[in-house]
């Protein structure tokens, strides 16, 4: 290549260069800059962009001034497309605030300046919210709707607005008085630690009412005229949602206050400090659908206007930006039976240790009461208990022998003792020595002979042991159930005294009272029973768990509306000859075995099983005390945490149970 063509190449690049650099208007600074602008105030932070007009402290103080009262939630904000004007440009910048399902969307325009080669922000309010002046800031209202009920079988209200009291110090009331010992004088009367109220009056500021207590105003005991007695103290009337009574269900439906610190964590904006939600069970589950949506207004407003400027002013000084109308929840069906509930309360309102009843309707899976005992100390021991079921799992094996050739009048070996792998398994104390020998697999169930069942394992596999529960609706899952619960755990393979133990409820079988009420309702319905506590459920809610164990099998086909549980995934479910068989045999539990204090229950005859399962080191052990039962078309769970026998503590529970119920 010659000299002149080199020189003619590097002319042409440096037109060339030349030329794009008066192409470059300055417009990609600009749009940086609206991109950093952007980003800085969808942090709520602006500490870091280089404003004209202002220093960006200041801006940034008075950015959090404007949006405090939204907090926790921030804005998305995305810038719009540039437009530029010499040294001058502006774009739009996009907001998006989410306040739970709501969207509050506005554009507002930023200004840009080039000065000394930099783009600088023109600081102005209105880049924040259209309009806002520089004396203005927000602020945020917001009001609840009514909560919905909790409705019971027959839409009965079991959680609604009751009439209660708010009982605490009025601060202002109190005059010369001494706070502290109003405070201490007010806890004492109303049951609340007198030294931690004391400290919470003192703390509280000049005109601050101190609530001690909310009193139900059914039943209460504490009247008007003795807390006006004290320096003070008020009784506010308001109504908040409640059950029945202070333990109705509590462990199932949960309770209504003020968000945990953990909730609001968890919330994502929608909950914040104050806010009234669902604490546990169904009122938290389903705390979407019975709160409904808030009324939510937010407002500008000068920064030094007072509420009592607003409430003497005749037209309101604040202007509306956005607002939500109120919308009320859904009230959430249940099938729980305020009776049958109620009843099965009392029944184990006298036991010390852990207890649940449970009971259920097998034509339909309805839940009819899920009762933990006292001893249970809140914890929902009736749907997420995990318990070795002890000889009510017979019922299972019962029907994989049914399975292997066998009937009701089949003739079985019952031992006073057996041996597997060096170690001896024997019958309950007190097992009648007139079903020794060769008897009845009637026989043997009717007085829950362990041997026997024993036995049996090498001709009934762990597998199908696992498909026999399964037929059953355990440890399956419970699509229509609503509601967190334990359905059963029965391991597909184990061996040796494992197997063995398998066969007579213990080792790592594993039932709730809820899945026992379910093996019992199967065979009173001749087919699976699947669970159903929630009628209604709210397609946006959480979806309704079923926590099995992890021997548990996967999903299954969703049960149908009618109650009937999904295919075992590891052959057929219970037929209704199978339930015939068993339903004889639980007959001769109470005829002939060891329930017959349950024959004198009127109405349809009674058919049961007992179950006593060993637990812990100790010797002799202790056991936890079970007892199933099918009434009509009703039928029951009876637990006892170390209860001792099934037959001797929970049985009588059963009865009187049954007996009430009708």
């Amino acid at each position: 290549m010659g000299k002149k063509t080199k020189l003619s190449l590097a002319m042409a690049s440096l037109v060339l260069g030349t030329s794009l650099v008066g192409c470059d208007d300055g417009r990609s600074g600009a749009e940086s800059a609206v991109k950093d602008l952007a980003s800085a105030v969808s942090a709520l932070d602006v500490g870091s962009v280089a404003f004209e007009g202002k220093d960006s402290a200041s801006a940034n103080e008075q950015l959090r001034n404007v949006f405090a009262a939204l907090d926790p939630q921030k804005p998305a904000v995305q810038p719009g497309d540039l437009t530029l004007d010499g040294d001058n440009a502006s774009a739009p910048l996009n907001y998006t605030w989410t306040f739970g399902d709501s969207e509050w969307k506005y554009a507002a325009s930023a200004k840009f300046k080039k000065s000394g080669g930099e783009w600088l922000a023109v600081w102005d309010p209105a880049t924040l919210v259209p309009g806002l002046a520089d004396s203005e800031i927000l602020s945020k209202g917001s009001q609840s709707p009514p909560r919905a009920d909790i409705l019971g079988a027959g839409d009965v209200p079991l959680v609604t607005y009751r009439p209660v009291v708010d009982v605490g110090i009025d601060k202002p009331q109190l005059g010369a008085a001494d706070p502290a010992a109003a405070a201490s004088k007010l806890a004492t009367l109303v049951g609340v630690d007198p030294a931690a109220y004391a400290d919470q009056v003192k703390a509280a500021g000049p005109e601050a009412f101190v609530r001690a207590i909310t009193l139900r105003e059914e039943g209460r005991t504490v009247t008007n005229v003795q807390i006006a007695a004290v320096p003070g103290a008020r009784a506010i009337p308001a109504s908040v949602p409640l059950a029945p009574s202070r333990t109705f269900a509590r462990p199932v439906l949960g309770a209504v206050g003020e968000a945990t610190a953990e909730q609001i964590e968890a919330s994502g904006g929608s909950l914040t400090a104050g806010d009234v939600t669902g604490l546990g069970g169904l009122q938290q589950q389903y705390d979407k659908q019975l709160r409904g949506t808030e009324a939510l207004i937010i407002r500008a407003q000068r920064a030094d206007l007072t509420r009592e400027q607003i409430q003497a002013a005749a037209t309101d000084p604040r202007r509306t930006l956005f607002e939500v109308a109120p919308a009320p929840g859904t009230p959430l069906k249940t099938t729980l039976d305020q009776r049958l509930q109620a009843l099965a309360e009392t029944t184990l309102a006298d036991v010390g240790p852990a207890s649940a009843i449970v009971a259920l309707r097998p034509s339909s899976g309805a839940v009819l009461a899920a009762a933990s005992g006292p001893g249970s100390n809140g914890y929902n021991t009736a749907m997420l208990g995990q318990y070795a079921p002890g000889s009510i799992f017979k019922m299972v094996d019962s029907l994989a022998m049914f399975r292997n050739g066998l009937t009701p009048d089949s003739k079985v070996a019952c031992t006073p003792t057996l041996a597997v792998d060096g170690r001896t398994f024997k019958n309950s104390e007190g097992y009648p020595e007139s079903s020794l020998g060769s008897v009845t697999l009637r026989d043997a169930f009717a007085h829950s002979c362990n041997t026997a069942f024993i036995a049996a394992r090498d001709s009934v596999s762990q597998a199908q042991l696992e498909a026999a529960a399964m037929a059953m609706g355990l440890a399956v899952e419970a699509p229509t159930l609503g509601a967190e619960a334990f359905l059963g755990s029965v391991p597909g393979e184990a061996a040796g005294t494992e197997h063995a133990a398998s066969m007579i409820g213990q080792g790592k079988v594993l039932l709730s009272p809820l899945s026992a009420a379910m093996m019992a309702g199967s065979v009173a319905k001749g087919a699976p029973v699947a669970p159903q506590l929630v009628l209604n459920p709210d397609a946006g809610a959480p979806a309704a768990g079923t926590a099995n164990g992890s021997t548990a099998p996967a999903a299954q086909p969703s049960a149908t509306a009618t109650g009937e549980a999904p295919a075992s995934a590891s052959g057929q479910p219970i037929t209704a000859a199978e339930a015939a068989s068993l339903s004889d045999m639980m007959r001769a539990v109470v005829t002939s075995g060891h329930a017959g204090f349950l024959s004198s229950v009127p109405g349809a005859p009674v058919g049961a099983k007992t179950g006593t399962a060993e637990f812990g080191n100790e010797t002799p052990p202790k056991t936890h005390a079970w007892i199933v039962a099918v009434h009509g078309d009703l039928a029951v769970a009876v637990f006892v945490e170390d209860g001792g026998l099934g037959a001797t503590t929970s049985g009588p529970l059963l009865k009187e149970f049954l007996t009430a119920a009708g």
